[in-house]
């Protein structure tokens, strides 16, 4: 009994029933008909059932250990988890054009899956620091460099999947006061990169120009002033191009001429920054200078991403249909979750599933089973269950006492929101494809014993809280 003193049993049962989900998945999705050995190991479904076995063992020595063990745990797991990454490099196997696992006999490990966790711990445990305050440049570098130097090797090693899930952390920084007006950057470099090959530069600068005023116009108010200015920045841009057309046509067109009168406003609004002591009209500047250096980098980024990753980004955007190649998978995955209607085909039912329509059926795209043999209903049903996963997991981060475990219970519900977001997205096709499993789902044992391992921590420090609060 007092093994589960203390544990959120709605958390505990959550997780079972989407293991059990996954299972089910995975048999249904490799599952063949007059097999006659189909208890052997070899099989897919056997496999995930023997590591959910031993996930779950695992989950039982976690709750175990005294709750400060992952205080003291975190800073070596940590490195160990870096050197695991560095190890790759060496001694690592490619698989899916990703030089990120570790083949140990019959085993494979994806080292990434559990530098997750060490992240996790360690910028829990930097961040509740008595001394520390997100609002100082000093510390909030510390918790970036935290953040970056398993990402930067993760995408060393192409699998650029797997590096983008540490930008969940960046909600675990919002949630513990980060200025929203940092967050700008990430996201404003992700949307130009996506738009940079939909619009003109032109049309990009027009949009960063207006965006930028709105913005810095929300923040202090006075839309009149800023009306007149953009007026002007757009009175100027025309004053520029009609006197290069006269002085020297042909050598400066109407993109250059924004850009003159762009810098041009820039300089003023510093000025005007200056005088009024208006420091978010720095910020805001800022932003516009960086924003339009990085545009004329997108085209070097996209370069350098390998054949497959630059046709995933185009079939996504609509820009490339190759249906029979490399949008292959995802419009398979479609059209298996729309065959799927209100209630499903039923379970061993699937078509484009039993067929071997979906190649990664069982793994990546393990949501393409449920959508097909479960329905609409039954894909809600297990969108549900992660919904309240993880808002079970943030409930327990606000009833923590201490800074430590709320931060990493955030931390936690942030890397499998990200996780859910991007996998069910790119299965529907609202996302372009990544290589990213879906929690206790998806095929793999070492992403089901990391996102349990990842979990029953959290379990276990909310325990250690609500026993202490029942004393």
């Amino acid at each position: 009994m007092r093994l589960f003193e203390g544990v959120d049993r709605t958390t505990l049962w959550l997780y079972l029933l989407l293991v059990a989900a996954g299972c089910l998945s995975i048999f249904s999705a490799s599952y063949s008909a007059g097999d006659p050995a189909p208890f052997a190991l070899s099989h897919f479904y056997m496999k995930q059932i023997v590591w959910a076995s031993l996930s779950f063992a695992a989950a039982l020595v976690l709750l175990l250990l005294d709750a400060r063990v992952y205080h003291v745990l975190a800073y070596p797991a940590y490195v160990a988890g870096l050197l695991l990454l560095l190890l790759t490099f060496f001694a690592g196997s490619e698989i899916n054009g990703a030089k990120a696992w570790l083949v140990l006999g019959p085993v494979s490990l994806q080292p990434v899956e559990f530098v997750k966790i060490a992240t996790a711990l360690v910028l829990a445990r930097v961040m509740s620091e008595y001394t520390f305050s997100i609002s100082r440049p000093g510390h909030l570098a510390r918790v970036a460099l935290v953040i970056c130097l398993p990402l930067a090797i993760v995408v060393l090693q192409n699998d650029t999947g797997s590096g983008i899930v540490f930008g969940a952390f960046l909600f675990v920084l919002y949630r513990e006061g980060l200025n929203r007006w940092l967050c700008i950057p990430v996201l404003l470099i992700v949307a130009l990169f996506i738009f940079s090959f939909l619009l003109t530069p032109f049309v990009l600068l027009v949009l960063l120009v207006l965006i930028c005023i709105c913005s810095e116009a929300m923040m202090n108010g006075g839309w009149r002033s800023r009306v007149v200015f953009l007026a002007a920045v757009a009175l100027a841009t025309g004053l520029v191009w009609c006197v290069a057309a006269f002085c020297a046509p042909g050598r400066l067109d109407l993109y250059g001429a924004l850009l003159i009168a762009s810098a041009g406003g820039v300089l003023c609004a510093a000025v005007y920054a200056y005088r009024a002591n208006l420091r978010n009209i720095y910020l805001m500047l800022v932003l516009f200078v960086g924003s339009v250096l990085f545009l004329p980098t997108t085209d070097y980024l996209f370069g350098k991403l390998n054949d497959y990753q630059q046709l995933r980004i185009l079939n996504f955007l609509g820009l490339y249909d190759d249906p029979f190649g490399n949008g292959y998978n995802a419009n398979q995955a479609r059209i298996a979750i729309g065959s799927g209607g209100l209630l499903g085909k039923g379970f061993l039912q699937g078509t484009q599933i039993r067929y071997g329509f979906v190649p990664e059926r069982h793994t990546d795209f393990i949501f393409c089973t449920v959508g097909e043999e479960w329905g609409f209903v039954g894909s809600v049903v297990v969108l549900g269950l992660f919904a309240a996963l993880i808002l079970r997991l943030m409930r327990m981060g606000e009833r923590q006492e201490e800074p430590f475990g709320r931060i990493y219970c955030y931390s936690v519900a942030a890397i499998l929101l990200f996780h859910v977001l991007v996998n069910v997205g790119m299965t529907v096709g609202l996302m372009p494809v990544m290589g990213i499993p879906l929690p206790f789902m998806s095929y793999g044992g070492s992403s089901l014993l990391a996102f349990t391992v990842l979990v029953f921590i959290a379990v276990r420090l909310d325990a250690s809280t609500r026993q202490f609060s029942s004393w």
